[in-house]
């Protein structure tokens, strides 16, 4: 028989070997054609039984990514959801139930479903390496494994590793799948057939979870575990906003991982969780991010060599993590005095993030103090990084283009100042763009990449090859005051600085917002970014928005209360965290929509101003750039689930009580 998506060949010794490639696709994903031709070879291996069989994959990335989701977005109902995950379930109960030994060969990455196929075969090899390549990913599109994986990952596992994997969507390095069961045996590209077949002749005792785990499923146990899962998860999510954590957990507490009655409730569960709004949005989610990856030519080459003016907190943190993401980096600064500093945080990045010595040795090497700045010299790419004074900027733009080789590219960081203003000192001005990462740049995956009315493409391209080079989503914008990120926040934080002076206690304030679905509210964001630079960032946009600067910034900041990094602003901080007294009292009724709704007129403002073009890659930077809550799929995806009139006539409300900040922008009529 022949297949689109599957290979199958038997060796003179009975062994079958089915390789999985998927034609015209980088990547394997278990679509519903993909599982339809697995269920019929399945039907041929049972009619003749070889001595054994092993799954491989044809592409070099690696295994199986996962279930196909766009097919997500075309089930309509609970009862299509459940049909079709049943289905997927009877073939990998059939590869389980398969009477000879099974070896799955994973070569790279393997998701979700990809993962569930495995666990669902007798062995599992995996290829050595340092890359997180093996998880359970779909609690970050809103639902739970749906193959098995909820029953088969606590069997093979036990709970506490199994549920670390679902409840967290983080993959593991192949040698931490194999301490905790989930792979039996490491192999490599030279090894891996003649491990398998040794598998298959040897068929040692299956995997299965350790004792101290097997007792923590035990009926009487399971209540006390579920209260301590409970307890993680409410600490990062709440139910009603992410409710496939706490679905997973009753999963486990309720039926312990059963065969016998475990999948028939997996498929229940998850065909509730694919139709909920939450799912969906994050879904949606998922395809914003691809679209500001897949944005610029993807021929043009990144840079290898990147150099960076001004080693502070930005700059210095902007040259560690291109040096992580394998970068020859030179840094700039007036002194190494200033330099030293950033190449301590840089040692703290790679000691967190590369577990190899020979690796994190290699990544101090790319990185270099360059005190006189001759990196600038053989570097592809320069970023400028230093304080917000343009006359400051344009002097060393002059020193810089006078050294820089033909072909290279000058970019900015800057938050503030138009690029318009900055770029008339240089002699190729269509060239100069502006790369605006943001705080901390380890943590926070968006780029803004700014450009003029006449910026060359290929100045674009290439700012593009960077960001997706050191796996950072690119938002392309136009050159206007705040840009889009600072532009949408601005009155988010401006709010928060009026319900402070009408007495509201901060506590409250920020709860309204994280209820909302906000990582942390308004005023511990202004707080953590620096009430120095949202004061900087309110002046920019209340001179070109005849906006006023809260008062209350510009006092605190002359009083040495900056936030998080003196210690004490609105809040005081102790080891990073802040310290937020007691609320008596109750928040205004209409505080969610006063802190929320304004971000969304200014998102409808930017999208009609054209700072950037497209209204689904402006959901994705509010997301990427903000937290803007994911579920909610972006703030004009939210306006128009909510209903467009409902946001419009509830802003004409809050304009009649609290004032013309809150007038609906024109362009509500165009969405």
């Amino acid at each position: 028989m022949s297949y689109e998506n599957w290979r199958l060949d038997t060796d003179d010794n009975g062994v079958a070997w089915l390789c999985i490639d998927k034609p015209g696709s980088s990547a394997n994903t278990l679509s519903a054609d993909v599982l339809r031709e697995l269920n019929e070879v399945l039907e041929q291996l049972e009619a003749a039984l070889p001595k054994g069989l092993v799954v491989y994959s044809g592409k070099d990335r690696g295994f199986i990514m996962g279930a196909d989701i766009k097919e997500f977005t075309r089930i309509q109902s609970e009862r299509e959801a459940y049909d079709l995950i049943r289905q997927g379930q009877s073939v990998m109960d059939r590869i389980e139930a398969l009477g000879c030994p099974t070896v799955a060969v994973i070569n790279g990455f393997c998701l979700g479903g990809g993962l569930e196929l495995a666990m669902a075969c007798d062995y599992r090899l995996a290829y050595r390496g340092n890359k997180k390549i093996l998880g359970l990913p779909e609690v970050q599109l809103g639902i739970h494994p749906g193959f098995g994986g909820t029953v088969r990952a606590v069997q093979l596992a036990g709970v506490r590793p199994a549920m670390q994997l679902m409840l967290t969507g983080g993959p593991v390095r192949p040698d931490k799948a194999k301490r905790i069961g989930i792979v039996d045996e490491l192999t490599d590209a030279g090894s891996w057939k003649k491990d398998a077949e040794a598998l298959i002749r040897s068929t040692p005792p299956k995997q299965r979870a350790p004792f101290v785990e097997r007792v923590l499923g035990a009926a009487p146990v399971r209540p006390f575990i579920r209260n301590v899962l409970l307890k993680q998860v409410q600490r990062k999510a709440k139910k009603a906003h992410y409710p496939a954590p706490y679905a997973m957990i009753d999963l486990w507490a309720k039926l312990g991982a059963s065969p016998q009655t475990g999948y028939e409730a997996e498929a229940l569960s998850m065909a509730k969780l694919v139709v909920t709004s939450t799912s969906r949005n994050l879904v949606r989610v998922f395809f914003l991010q691809d679209g500001l990856k897949s944005q610029g030519d993807k021929s043009t080459a990144p840079p290898q060599h990147v150099h960076v003016v001004g080693a502070g907190v930005m700059g210095g943190d902007i040259a560690a993590w291109c040096a992580l993401r394998g970068m020859t980096v030179t840094l700039q600064d007036r002194e190494q005095k200033y330099i030293d500093p950033a190449l301590e945080r840089a040692a703290t990045l790679f000691e967190k993030r590369i577990r190899d010595t020979a690796d994190r040795n290699e990544a101090h090497e790319r990185l270099k103090a360059d005190v006189p700045g001759e990196g600038a010299r053989n570097a592809d790419l320069i970023i400028e990084a230093i304080f917000e004074n343009l006359e400051a900027k344009q002097a060393l733009y002059k020193d810089l283009q006078a050294k820089m080789k033909p072909g290279a590219m000058l970019a900015t960081n800057t938050s503030s100042i138009p690029l318009e203003e900055l770029r008339t000192v240089l002699d190729e001005p269509r060239r100069f763009i502006g790369l605006h990462f943001f705080n901390p740049v380890a943590m926070l995956p968006l780029v803004e990449i700014i450009r003029c009315e006449d910026t060359e493409q290929s100045a674009l391209d290439l700012g593009f090859a960077f960001t997706r080079k050191i796996s950072k989503l690119p938002l392309e914008c136009a050159s206007a005051p705040g840009f889009v990120v600072n532009r949408i926040l601005a009155p988010y934080m401006a709010e928060a600085m009026a319900l402070i002076e009408e007495g509201v206690p901060l506590k409250l304030i920020d709860k309204a917002a994280e209820n909302f679905g906000m990582p942390m509210g308004p005023v511990e964001l202004v707080d953590s970014v620096g009430i120095d630079v949202a004061l900087g960032v309110s002046k920019v946009l209340g001179e070109a928005m005849q906006r006023p600067v809260p008062a209350r910034l510009s006092e605190m900041v002359e009083d040495g209360k900056l936030g998080r990094k003196s210690g004490k602003g609105f809040y005081e901080w102790q080891d990073g965290k802040a310290l937020k007294p007691e609320a008596s009292g109750k928040a205004p009724d209409d505080i969610e929509d006063r802190l929320i709704l304004p971000m969304v007129n200014e998102a409808v403002a930017c999208l009609a101003d054209g700072v950037v073009s497209d209204a689904d890659k402006l959901d994705a930077g509010v997301i990427f750039g903000t937290g803007f809550a994911p579920f909610r799929g972006g703030p004009l995806h939210y306006a128009k689930e909510r209903g467009i009139a409902d946001v419009t006539a509830t802003l004409e409300r809050l304009s009649a009580a609290h004032g013309e900040r809150f007038r609906p922008h024109t362009g509500f009529a165009d969405l």
